[in-house]
């Protein structure tokens, strides 16, 4: 499926990307790897786990998506590939509810694009898939990645304390939350008004 508002799309991560998404993974190298996951010390009855290629995360990603645990898609400005969000741990049952993770190319931020990719990705899970809880868990620091989900308007509903292996320990994330109720009208809908009035959404 392929989701586009304007210049910003939205659609499923192929194979055939990996000349385009190891390009801008490249050289925004020292941007990315402050937020990136990494992967931890094996314990000592562990397995050995490496960090995947392009073709395995594909096909993880794939699997998972098969499974209906993912959503992962590459995000396109005026057809350019300029970065990766993906809807993930989808959860059924009583939850209903997902996460999200994104990265985008320094050369393109500011400019709107992952707020757009965003709204769009969490239209889709309420009005289609039927989600009703998305996540988005951010460091601290990360001041960028936060502005994104403020301009959104989703709520931060507390601290995660060393949550994550990112950048080589264990770090806290703020937990940001949206639930499908607090938009009925469409997150990306709210979004273009808040630009249009110059303001932040309620």
């Amino acid at each position: 499926m392929v989701l586009t508002d304007g210049d910003v799309t939205l659609r499923p991560i192929k194979l055939r990307d990996q000349s385009a998404w190891r390009e801008v993974n490249r050289r925004n190298r020292d941007w990315l790897r402050p937020w990136e996951a990494t992967i931890p010390p094996p314990a000592p009855w562990g397995p050995v786990i490496h960090r995947p290629t392009y073709r395995q995360m594909v096909r993880h990603l794939r699997a998972e998506a098969n499974a209906g645990r993912m959503l992962p898609f590459v995000i396109e400005y005026q057809g350019r590939l300029v970065g990766q969000l993906t809807v993930a741990g989808i959860t059924w049952g009583s939850m209903c509810a997902a996460h999200v993770g994104y990265w985008v190319d320094r050369e393109v931020a500011g400019r709107g694009v992952m707020p757009t990719a965003v709204a769009l990705a969490v239209d889709h899970c309420f009005a289609k898939v039927g989600l009703h809880r998305i996540e988005v868990c951010i460091r601290p620091e990360n001041g960028p990645s936060r502005r994104v989900v403020e301009k959104l308007g989703f709520r931060e509903e507390g601290l995660r304390p060393r949550y994550l292996h990112i950048d080589g320990a264990w770090r806290d994330h703020l937990v940001y939350v949206l639930t499908a109720e607090e938009v009925p009208e469409g997150l990306l809908r709210r979004w273009h008004r808040g630009r249009r009035q110059g303001t932040s959404p309620s």
